[in-house]
């Protein structure tokens, strides 16, 4: 190989570095904004997901609440009977066979 071919793969070599370097470039630049754009979704539908849970479970203790005050204004609370013995009939009814 003489001086003049060592120039000539050497300028091959640089229009190889400078032709390929946009795509390689920008295959690293994809990996790195495709693994941002993963965890920015993630983030996302965590933060979604999280509101919606937090406003049913408001939602669910808020009406239960509710419920409760109404329960107690009407007096429909559970009654404790006196303190004593309790019938209870063990004997199979005729619904049940």
């Amino acid at each position: 190989m003489t001086l003049r071919d060592r120039h000539l793969v050497g300028a091959g070599a640089a229009a190889c570095a400078v032709c390929c370097a946009a795509p390689v470039l920008g295959l690293f630049g994809l990996a790195t904004v495709g693994t941002a754009a993963t965890m920015a979704t993630l983030l996302f539908a965590g933060t979604v997901f999280a509101l919606v849970v937090g406003v049913a479970m408001l939602a669910g203790v808020l009406l239960r609440r509710r419920a409760q005050r109404a329960a107690v204004v009407s007096g429909a609370t559970c009654a404790v009977p006196s303190a004593g013995p309790v019938h209870v009939d063990l004997t199979a009814s005729p619904d049940s066979r």
